[in-house]
């Protein structure tokens, strides 16, 4: 199974902005409810496979978006 990694926004448009980037370039993404043991301030979060963390920040970067943080999930 691939490991999977979060993105954490304090806005939702932040979410919806990385997915649709992502989409563009190829890279799988949805959005999920936020972890609760990670943040309580955006109730949506971005998943993603944990091996494009890298190609995910530098999208994110890009579009100059503020991330909350980036965490790999746990099993």
């Amino acid at each position: 199974m691939c490991r999977q990694g979060v993105i954490l926004f304090y806005a939702i448009h932040g979410v919806f902005q990385l997915e649709k980037a992502l989409k563009a370039r190829g890279l799988s993404s949805k959005p999920i409810p936020t972890p609760r043991h990670l943040s309580s301030d955006c109730g949506t979060a971005l998943q993603f496979a944990w091996e494009h963390r890298a190609d995910v920040e530098a999208v994110a970067a890009e579009r100059d978006l503020e991330i909350a943080g980036i965490h790999e999930l746990s099993e």
